[in-house]
């Protein structure tokens, strides 16, 4: 006697679905869903874009000062010939700024500068913080207790106000800027690794590996991180825009970049009288660090939700 299957629901077709998916490629799939994520992606895709192709993008070397190789004048307003700007004129689509440079060059490798500052900066913070939040949160007793109250010190202090501190013992310049935001945010992510680890080191997979004998070594390595991983690489996403924010405010007090590098807050700061007489040269890199920042926020956003379970993409 012949039985016929039961016909499988669309319940059951998702669940087979992401159990032969990885959590990745999930978290994946559930991001390009997300209107925020693919935000943040075009407007990082257009600055990654900009900052590899520089060379090719930006007409003029950032440095190139045009002083007796073309007729113009410092602070020139921008000039596109298809908006009418006369075709005698050279084209310079962000104008000239004081030092008689073409803007949009800067503007295009400045992205390079802001890109190095956010990843580097926020790599260091993240490894360092990662493993002394680790380190507090699986070995708990007064070693948690040393590390954490050191780190609740530099909490203690506005992060600007520590960064210009940092930059002032060290002296100015784009490394030390680097540098000193990297310091203000390591306890931020060594926070937040110790929750993680917290909340994970009980779980079953962990006490089974520990009675088998593992390492603490091995059971850190290859069951605590992996799954504490998700909050740090959304909260690294978000840190990411604020350090390219920072860096820019110690550039603009003079801390950071120096002439003549093409850095947006630098920009800023040399123009920053000029902002009723030439607005071009202060919107433009304003505009620029703006856009970086909204990028990566959504970015962040979209990830929060992406690798969090418990929220619903439609």
């Amino acid at each position: 006697m012949s039985t016929k299957p039961e016909p499988t629901s669309d319940v059951n077709i998702e669940i087979t679905k992401h159990r032969s998916e990885g959590p990745w490629r999930i978290a994946l799939r559930r991001l390009l869903r997300q209107r925020s994520g693919i935000a943040g992606m075009i407007i990082l895709g257009f600055l990654l874009f900009a900052a590899i192709f520089a060379p090719v993008i930006a007409p003029y070397d950032p440095n190139e000062v045009l002083i007796g190789k073309e007729p113009v004048k410092k602070r020139a307003k921008p000039c596109i010939h298809l908006l009418g700007c006369p075709e005698d004129q050279p084209q310079h689509i962000m104008g000239i700024d004081g030092n008689v440079r073409d803007e949009f060059s800067r503007i295009i490798y400045g992205a390079r500068i802001s890109l190095r500052v956010g990843f580097l900066t926020i790599g260091f913070a993240i490894i360092v913080g990662t493993i002394l939040g680790t380190i507090a949160g699986y070995a708990g007793g007064w070693v948690s207790n040393v590390i954490m109250r050191v780190l609740d010190v530099l909490l203690a202090f506005p992060f600007l106000l520590l960064a210009i501190a940092i930059v002032a013992v060290l002296g100015p310049g784009l490394i030390n800027a680097m540098l000193a935001i990297a310091i203000i945010n390591i306890p931020v992510y060594a926070r937040v690794s110790r929750a993680s680890v917290l909340a994970v080191k009980e779980d079953e997979y962990v006490t089974a590996a520990r009675a088998i004998g593992a390492s603490p070594t091995r059971i850190i390595t290859q069951h605590i991180l992996p799954n504490s991983i998700p909050p740090l690489i959304v909260l690294a996403t978000l840190g990411i825009g604020t350090a390219i924010l920072e860096t820019a405010a110690l550039s603009f007090l003079g801390l950071g970049a120096q002439p003549p590098d093409p850095e947006w807050g630098a920009m800023l700061a040399s123009e920053r009288n000029q902002v009723f007489s030439a607005p071009h040269l202060v919107f433009f890199p304003g505009l620029a660090i703006m856009l970086t920042v909204l990028g990566f926020n959504l970015l962040g956003d979209g990830l929060r939700d992406a690798l969090d379970p418990r929220v619903r993409i439609d």
